[in-house]
């Protein structure tokens, strides 16, 4: 029963991945679709119009905004409906916490260089974060706040959106070779992703 029991839970390892991420493919393909098809079916007609079509337009869609921040002007128009949103008494609040919560995972904020091995004070437990604040910066409450000797420290936390920010002497942190957004998968994964940690000479 034991033995069962272990198998059971190792497929399910394997397969409930698998399905999650195939579920929310699906529901990210349809969502489009459900979206942009009229609009193609206005456009072409229903005797033109194919299945995937609206998916394909979204990607070309993105990557030709993406390519047209290069200009500031285009960037600025972009990031207009962001801002007004975070105006907005409702929206604000959801809007910035998913824009910060991509932002985060893609490491976007973060410095390069700014992964760090951290050793708590008083003790010898270590912690992966990435330095988000120095001393010295003018205008910046938080840094302003700091002490010269210390540095601002986000500690992600495993399998949770979320994490610390601790505020620690520079001798207690040690660069690592290792971008944030690496940092952020392996932490987030409780230590399970195949990133390598190499400290900096």
């Amino acid at each position: 029963m034991k033995k069962a029991i272990q198998y059971l839970l190792k497929g399910l390892a394997i397969l409930l991945p698998i399905i999650v991420t195939i579920a929310l493919a699906q529901w990210l393909l349809v969502t489009i679709e459900t979206w942009l098809r009229p609009i193609w079916i206005v456009l072409l007609s229903e005797d033109y119009y194919f299945p995937g079509l609206a998916f394909i337009s979204f990607i070309l869609l993105a990557a030709l905004i993406g390519f047209s921040t290069r200009w500031g002007f285009m960037n600025s128009l972009w990031a207009l409906p962001g801002k007004l949103m975070d105006k907005m008494p409702l929206l604000n609040s959801l809007y910035g916490t998913v824009n910060d919560v991509f932002e985060m995972m893609s490491g976007k904020n973060f410095a390069e260089e700014s992964v760090v091995m951290v050793t708590m004070p008083g003790g010898e437990l270590k912690l992966i974060g990435i330095v988000t604040k120095k001393s010295g910066i003018s205008g910046d409450k938080l840094s302003e706040a700091l002490d010269d000797d210390n540095v601002a420290v986000f500690l992600p936390m495993s399998y949770n959106v979320g994490g610390y920010m601790v505020m620690v002497p520079r001798s207690c942190i040690e660069p690592l070779d290792m971008s944030p957004a690496d940092a952020l998968q392996l932490t987030i994964s409780g230590g399970l992703g195949k990133k390598k940690i190499r400290e900096r000479e």
